[in-house]
């Protein structure tokens, strides 16, 4: 069923164990000395253990400039650390694991952003070199690779903008010009890490901003980072400063207006809502003969949605970002048959609020005081105390459900809601939470509803289905008055 997720993929020198990718998600473990830690080493541990295909470690710095917690790359004082995460990835699973490296600008809580347009050459010139250093730097460490960050509100991405306003030669109105700098970096990177050592990059498919560019540039942009000798494609989509939502006394946060959404789209978006983007960079690197493999990413749900876009030669790669925090042991459990035991990501965004407000950054479907996923080899799922857990009761323009707490001899870790607009016939995942209620207001008058709750427990091994309940939404005879002005016929 998992034919092409679970097959191997070779990178350059290194093979992965399958297609899965964990994109770079910022945690806030780290402190503001951008030192690794035991929390930083064990949150990648844990995504190891899982089996992930390959890793990406959250952005980390190639410069000095102040911020808040965040991993650094810019001196050889950060190695150790680095290496012993890297090593300790590799002892704890097939994955391979390669660093994200970032340059960024300054911003001040009054609202004031440092731009492109205020660097000198000799500015520009240094963030070339540190972008260099710091990829061989992550060759020493005992990485895999590296990836170059070149999206959302950064500055490797503020060159390749539409919204660059430079007048010389690094921007203006030509893509060529604003593709300048970011090329270079590439080069550099090359230069200090050899021919033999992976090297990807990120960058938007779309900013998602007024006057940003859209699909049609970025394959482009991604034509010429393959063929400037990139070894794969990983797409995202806006996360932009120029729609941000600016709170007096803060830092400006770039994933707080429309672009934030659509970098990482909520549970209200479609699934693979992204996707088009890296089609789109595909077929233009295919149609010129070349075979970059590009990573599609944004809310790619399932394992089946995975292996559908695969299969259908829409990208290379499965990145799933929200879903492997949620549960890093999808790869493990599809490849020994336990699909079932996944614990489905709702997309709810708590995590990205985390981040928003520089907490440290955790699942809301794990347990209460946990900072990493949980890990249990139990095999016993957890049982309903009685066979009429499940209570229904229908309004005018929601539904409210209520359901006995389920047993377990671990712990219950939280409940899946399933429901049918059919009555009864197909049931989809609508939820999950972890209280014993929940209420439905995506629901319509003169519909009958049916639903059914499955615990689950800390593995993700799930319950028998409760009892099924169904409800009547009573139908509004107002919605079906002869609108005002109608022409009868």
């Amino acid at each position: 069923m998992f034919e092409k997720l679970l097959s191997e993929f070779t990178i350059k020198s290194m093979t992965l164990p399958n297609r899965f990718v964990v994109p770079a998600m910022v945690t806030r473990l780290s402190g503001e000395d951008g030192f690794v830690n035991q929390d930083i080493v064990d949150r990648y541990v844990r995504f190891a253990q899982g089996e992930i295909g390959l890793i990406v470690v959250e952005a980390m710095a190639v410069h000095n400039a102040k911020s808040g917690p965040l991993l650094r790359i810019c001196g050889e004082e950060y190695k150790p650390g680095l290496t012993d995460l890297a090593k300790r990835v590799h002892d704890n699973g097939p994955s391979k694991v390669v660093p994200q490296i970032i340059h960024f600008l300054k911003i001040a809580r009054s609202g004031w952003r440092q731009k492109i347009e205020d660097l000198t050459h000799d500015d520009i010139r240094l963030i070339i070199q540190q972008y260099g250093e710091a990829a061989a730097r992550a060759r020493e460490c005992g990485f895999d690779g590296v990836e170059m960050h070149m999206a959302h509100a950064y500055t490797m991405s503020s060159f390749l903008s539409k919204r660059n306003r430079r007048p010389d030669e690094f921007g203006g109105k030509s893509l060529e010009n604003r593709l300048r700098v970011p090329l270079e970096v590439v080069q550099q990177v090359r230069k200090h890490v050899g021919d033999d050592f992976a090297v990807g990059i990120r960058f938007l498919g779309e900013e998602c901003i007024k006057g940003g560019y859209t699909t049609e540039e970025s394959a482009l942009i991604a034509l010429r980072m393959a063929e400037a000798g990139v070894d794969y494609i990983s797409l995202s989509a806006g996360g932009k400063f120029e729609d941000a939502i600016h709170r007096d006394g803060e830092v400006l946060y770039p994933y707080t207006g429309y672009s934030g959404d659509r970098c990482m789209p909520p549970a209200d978006y479609p699934d693979a809502y992204n996707l088009h983007m890296a089609d789109a960079a595909r077929r233009m690197i295919r149609s010129q003969g070349l075979e970059t493999p590009v990573i599609a990413t944004g809310k790619i749900s399932t394992p089946e949605l995975g292996e559908s876009v695969l299969q259908e030669g829409k990208a290379d790669l499965i990145g799933m970002a929200r879903a492997l925090l949620a549960d890093p042991d999808i790869p493990k459990k599809i490849r020994e048959g336990r699909a079932d035991t996944i614990m489905k990501c709702i997309y709810w965004n708590v995590c990205k609020a985390l981040d928003e407000t520089f907490h440290k950054v955790v699942c809301g479907l794990w347990p209460k005081g946990h900072i990493q996923a949980p890990l249990s080899d139990d095999t016993v799922a957890p049982e309903w105390p009685s066979t009429e857990s499940l209570k229904v009761l229908a309004r005018t323009n929601q539904i409210r459900l209520n359901w006995e707490k389920a047993t377990d001899n671990e712990e219950v870790a939280g409940y899946e809601i399933w429901r049918s607009e059919d009555g009864g016939k197909n049931f989809s995942h609508l939820y999950s939470v972890q209280v014993t209620m929940y209420t439905d207001n995506l629901t319509m008058s003169g519909r009958q509803y049916a639903y059914y709750i499955k615990a689950y427990d800390l593995a993700g091994n799930k319950s028998t289905p409760s009892n099924i309940v169904k409800a009547d939404v009573p139908l509004r005879i107002d919605l079906l008055a002869q609108p005002t002005g109608a022409v009868q016929a």
